[in-house]
């Protein structure tokens, strides 16, 4: 699922709910119908910045989190292995972070929130600071990855054409106080091929109207 809208309209306060990272003052959230009561590892979080630890190489970095959570060496190793062939890293493993491009760093993390196997994938603008070329790669190895693991991803955007390409369902939030103003399901993924169909052309153009209109 993508969610998008105008600045300041909460969307990266949604994902913080969803994450545990703040506490909501009405209402709850749920995860797989489980109250979310904070962090966990069902859910892992890639963020606008890659976040590494620049002192762990890019292996390590990936095994940080199975390592809080007390899982063994060799498991701890497969683990990051797993994740690391999947974003198509293996061959940078023993690198620190500092020696990868930007779009390689964002790689990393995203291996690393693989590697406790979450069931939900969430993502805040992961691709935002990225050149356009590696930002559309990216975007078709989240689907690939998507389709390989078929594990939930809540993808936050400011980006219309972003939010129509990689979502199977998008939300669109209106200005402050953030509401849902537009909720659609697609029939369809399209295949890279189809960045600029007749159809994704006119899906973001639907969804761009609702988001001009939603941010007054």
């Amino acid at each position: 699922m993508t969610i998008v809208g105008p600045s300041g309209c909460g969307k990266s306060t949604l994902l913080g709910l969803v994450a545990g990272f703040l506490t909501p003052s009405t209402g709850t959230v749920s995860v797989d119908e489980v109250p979310v009561a904070g962090p966990g590892s069902d859910r892992g979080v890639v963020f606008q910045q890659p976040r590494l630890f620049p002192w762990l190489s890019v292996r390590r970095n990936v095994e940080f989190g199975p390592r809080m959570a007390g899982v063994g060496t060799a498991e701890r190793r497969r683990l990051a292995e797993e994740a690391l062939a999947l974003v198509g890293l293996s061959d940078v493993a023993d690198r620190a972070p500092y020696e990868l491009s930007g779009g390689m760093q964002q790689r990393a993390a995203i291996a690393r929130a693989l590697g406790g196997r979450p069931r939900v994938l969430l993502m805040d603008e992961p691709f935002a600071a990225l050149d356009a070329l590696t930002r559309e790669r990216l975007q078709d190895e989240l689907r690939r990855l998507w389709a390989t693991t078929g594990m939930t991803v809540l993808f936050v955007t400011h980006s219309v054409e972003e939010a129509v390409y990689l979502g199977t369902r998008t939300l669109a939030l209106s200005a402050r106080p953030g509401r849902v103003v537009h909720a659609v399901t697609y029939s369809r993924s399209p295949a890279p091929a189809e960045r600029d169909s007749p159809e994704l052309v006119s899906r973001r153009e639907v969804l761009r109207d609702v988001v001009r209109r939603a941010a007054g």
